[in-house]
């Protein structure tokens, strides 16, 4: 085995042990929490919420290319989480017999054999950073929307750990990705508002 690949063991062996650890967590009001922060059906309103004030505060163009630059991101973020899945190929935990040997709770049903790296974490950490850029595009800071919606992304990355659905190190990937795609499309949304006077 060489060097690269006993690192890489040596991290799935930690992930795996520190996923159950976390995992192992739990109680019934517990599994009501994370399974309400995981399904992405109960934050459509929330969703509505915050494009209806995007419009109310940036004025309906510039919140048409920040609402624009949140989508573009999403459909980004998901075709690339489905590719890095594809050719990484890492079982779910839900789907690995070891961690079903060794104990892991599970609260969701099956969904796509493979979990790496959590698209879940990736699309919430990247809302909240694209979606935060966009209403900096009114000229206030917005600081509480800013650490609410980062928290929230937060424990939505977490709750997949607490179902079942996915080991932390494809949560914390899920993060950097969510972070950098979030980044680059809110700031190409306010580029083409500087660039184009958009008021």
């Amino acid at each position: 085995m060489g060097r690269a690949a006993e690192i890489i063991a040596l991290l799935d062996g930690a992930d795996r042990s520190v996923t159950l650890a976390l995992n192992a967590v739990n109680s019934p009001a517990s599994d009501a929490v994370w399974q309400f922060f995981s399904a992405r059906e109960v934050w459509y309103v929330m969703y509505a919420v915050i494009i209806f004030f995007m419009f109310k505060q940036l004025g309906w163009r510039r919140a048409l290319v920040a609402v624009l630059s949140c989508v573009l991101f999403v459909v980004a973020c998901d075709q690339f989480a489905n590719l890095v899945k594809a050719g990484v190929q890492r079982l779910r935990p839900m789907e690995d017999a070891d961690m079903l040997a060794r104990g892991l709770h599970v609260l969701e049903g099956h969904g796509g054999l493979y979990g790496f790296f959590s698209a879940h974490a990736a699309n919430a950490m990247g809302f909240a950073v694209c979606s935060s850029m966009g209403f900096r595009s009114s000229g206030k800071p917005h600081r509480a929307y800013k650490a609410g919606i980062c928290l929230w992304a937060v424990l939505v990355g977490l709750s997949r750990v607490f179902v079942g659905k996915h080991y932390l190190g494809d949560v914390v990937v899920g993060f950097a990705v969510g972070l950098l795609l979030g980044w680059l499309f809110g700031a190409l949304g306010r580029l083409c508002i500087k660039k184009f006077h958009i008021s």
